[in-house]
């Protein structure tokens, strides 16, 4: 089996050769690993970094023009041919080490879909406004969906090919409403999410934080347009 490991990147140019190395090192559980980058058209430097990179054991996509996390998840997925797909950020919040928490299900219990979530464990160093607004959204989406999650818009989210293939190709949001409207797509399809405890560094803005409070609300839009009206 092989596990394809979908980084999305914009303007990570301090970040992303050490997100790189992390994810070569890193467990898969002796599954095949397969890694997929997609610049989201970055203006600091990043797309010369990956541009001058020499490694075929990597795929990079280049966009012409910033479309979003979503975006780039949209051409990473398209990309992908493992029988598991992972995403993993490109600013170190989430540490790579922990892939292998997430393909665990898998492996043990047939799992189809996996989400790591931050809140599963005592996580000190979380923004009280940025953990109120996910777990205010997580709950929104448990009532919604009917389906118990306590972390929605984390970042490490992992599907098995089927259950990858229910949703890729209708997918619509180009940024932040990536995370809810995903998890409203697979749950209409009648796939269980199955939560593992991860760990979490976050980082401020000024260290790069892409969210923003336009950023939550279009994700609580997304939240409810995908789980009511779509």
């Amino acid at each position: 089996m092989k596990v394809s490991i979908i980084i999305p990147v914009y303007n990570e140019v301090s970040t992303i050769r050490t997100v790189i190395d992390q994810v070569k090192k890193a467990s898969t559980l002796n599954l095949e690993k397969e890694i997929i980058l997609v610049d989201d058209n970055s203006t600091d430097g990043t797309k010369e970094l990956l541009t001058g990179l020499n490694d075929s054991s990597l795929k990079i996509i280049f966009h012409k023009e910033n479309l979003g996390k979503g975006g780039a998840l949209h051409s990473g997925f398209a990309a992908a041919t493992g029988e598991i797909v992972v995403i993993q950020d490109a600013d170190l919040e989430y540490d790579p080490a922990e892939i292998q928490k997430v393909l665990k299900p898998f492996l043990d219990s047939k799992a189809q879909v996996v989400y790591g979530s931050r809140y599963l464990q005592p996580s000190p160093d979380l923004n009280f406004w940025h953990s109120f607004f996910n777990k205010l959204f997580s709950k929104i989406s448990s009532i919604l969906t009917g389906q118990k999650v306590t972390d929605v818009m984390t970042c490490y989210k992992a599907f098995s090919r089927q259950a990858l293939l229910s949703f890729s190709d209708r997918l619509e949001s180009q940024r932040f409403g990536f995370e809810p409207e995903v998890t409203a797509k697979i749950t209409r399809a009648g796939y269980k999410i199955i939560e593992v405890p991860i760990s979490y560094a976050p980082r401020n803005k000024s260290q790069g934080k892409h969210m923003n409070f336009k950023g939550q609300i279009e994700s609580l839009w997304a939240l409810i347009k995908y789980s009511l009206l779509k």
